[in-house]
């Protein structure tokens, strides 16, 4: 087993952290931003430094590649992505994306030549933040929505992905179409406790949740505050209250591995002395059967439809969905070699979180490698790891993907 430069991968990361940082130490870069951009060219200048090419498709997924020894063999990709949330943390993501780069650079420090080209990828959106859903591009790309979907998708402000896009000059002219893959690895900061609640090194990801996302229009009446009796009120906010609880017992109901948010909810006309006419909010669930996305849906719609004995009406429409992941076990058995060669310690784990990975895995054989974050915070601005965990999974990461490129 060989190990990258670990002082050189935490230079690129607190480098590319100042991009978008904020004050209090996180990072907001949401996709298709000047941030975004910004990043993305230093990532690409990087990459051409070490002698990659970097291609760019329709839908602005960046691919850097290394080449092999026979072009005509299907490459390894690795990678993650560059956009963050909203006053998010500074290692979602990106951090999958700088340990590739500094794989491919440590292979070059070797001059090791491996039989497959590798490929480190950047995909667009991953987040979901400014453009919903999430994981568009990857989407695209593994054939889950059509380009034409994903270019209509427009943020609070109504600028769609396509004008986005355009507007930074990351709209590839290559199609957003899948080319022959012969084994993905992400690596990712583990956004829960239970590795360093458990002092154990890697995460092995064998499975993801499944999600759905729902945005609920709820529409009752605008009324006077002061001359409106409470008994004549058609009140959304007040039914959303409702609704809200009920969303959470769904999740109880679901437990252990069920989840249940409500993350935005917006009022209108949202004045202190007018009855809220109307709340649009967005509802998630994730579990790792499908059978209980099932059952939690129809119980959503249920809740729904049970406003209506508030003078409440009630439009639920599913925007995200996508089934229970099952990763690739040769994959996995790679990086469990990896780890212990390397003398780390392990756990195979279910991904909470959806990412690229999970849509990749449905055309090509895939898996995820995690380390742990600081308290298991993550999608905020005290996310944090350690330069130790840093360089144990890129490591992992760097053996996984070696193993694979050296497979004729």
């Amino acid at each position: 087993m060989i190990a990258v430069n670990a002082a050189r991968l935490w230079s690129t990361l607190e480098t590319m952290a100042q991009l978008g940082g904020t004050p209090a130490g996180g990072v907001t870069r949401l996709a298709l931003s000047e941030d975004d951009r910004l990043a993305r060219n230093l990532l690409r200048d990087w990459a051409r430094e070490e002698g990659f090419s970097c291609d760019v498709d329709s839908m602005g997924n960046m691919f850097i590649r290394r080449a092999g020894k026979n072009p005509e063999l299907a490459p390894v990709m690795t990678g993650s992505h560059v956009d963050s949330q909203p006053l998010g943390g500074r290692y979602d993501g990106i951090y999958g994306v700088l340990a590739g780069l500094e794989a491919l650079r440590t292979l070059n420090d070797r001059a090791i030549e491996t039989e497959r080209d590798i490929v480190l990828v950047n995909w667009t959106n991953e987040e979901g933040a400014r453009f919903a859903p999430a994981m568009l591009a990857s989407g695209v790309w593994s054939g889950q929505f059509s380009q034409e979907y994903a270019y209509s998708r427009t943020d609070s402000a109504g600028v769609s992905v396509g004008e986005a896009l355009e507007a930074i000059g990351y709209q590839g002219e290559t199609p957003a179409r899948a080319f022959p893959v012969h084994a993905c690895y992400e690596l990712h900061i583990e956004q829960g406790p239970i590795l360093e609640d458990e002092a154990i090194d890697i995460g092995l990801v064998h499975a993801a949740m499944g999600q759905r996302w729902f945005t609920l229009t709820l529409d009752g009446f605008a009324a006077h505050a002061g001359t409106t009796p409470m008994h004549s009120r058609r009140d959304a906010l007040t039914a959303f209250a409702d609704l809200a609880l009920k969303v959470e017992e769904i999740g109880i109901q679901h437990a252990p591995d069920g989840r249940a948010t409500i993350g935005m909810a917006h009022i209108t006309p949202n004045s202190r002395n007018v009855v809220p006419s109307r709340v649009v909010c967005s509802v998630e669930f994730r579990h790792p059967q499908t059978e209980a996305l099932v059952a939690m849906e129809a119980a959503l719609r249920q809740a729904a439809d049970n406003l209506a004995a508030r003078g409440v009406t009630a439009n639920v429409e599913r925007i995200f969905d996508y089934a229970p992941i099952a990763f690739d076990a040769g994959c996995l058995s790679r990086s469990e070699q990896a780890a212990r060669e390397l003398g780390y310690s392990t756990k195979r784990m279910v991904s909470g979180a959806g990412h690229d990975t999970c849509y990749i895995s449905k055309i090509a054989p895939a898996s995820m490698i995690f380390i742990p974050c600081v308290k298991g915070i993550s999608h905020n601005e005290a996310e944090n790891i350690y330069q130790s965990w840093s360089e144990k999974g890129a490591n992992v990461l760097l053996n996984s993907v070696l193993l694979a490129a050296q497979e004729g």
